[in-house]
């Protein structure tokens, strides 16, 4: 396994250390490891987010494109947000 040096601040070198201190860790290198898992974990999710905006975008301008849409006046847009909740949730609730 390869050696990093790493420079920490006086705050997170503390951090790890009381993590060691806890017993949850047996070393440094292991709060650090878990660190990176939960990063990558992050990363993960915020790249399979970003991929579900860009699918939903290309439906919606697909579904523009063909005429599956509504205009509403300004007025109406709460309630119609609303709905759309309303209906989502209920399906949510449906799957689950």
């Amino acid at each position: 396994m390869p050696t990093r040096n790493v420079v920490l601040s006086e705050q997170q070198q503390q951090l790890v250390e009381a993590l060691v201190q806890s017993g949850r860790y047996q070393n440094a290198s292991e709060v650090l490891r878990d660190g990176l898992r939960l990063v990558d974990e992050r990363e993960r999710r915020e790249a399979a987010k970003l991929k579900a905006l860009k699918l939903a975008a290309r439906q919606g301008w697909a579904d523009v494109s063909a005429g599956r849409y509504a205009d509403l006046a300004d007025d109406q847009l709460e309630d119609f947000v609303g709905q759309l909740g309303r209906r989502a949730a209920q399906a949510a609730k449906t799957a689950s």
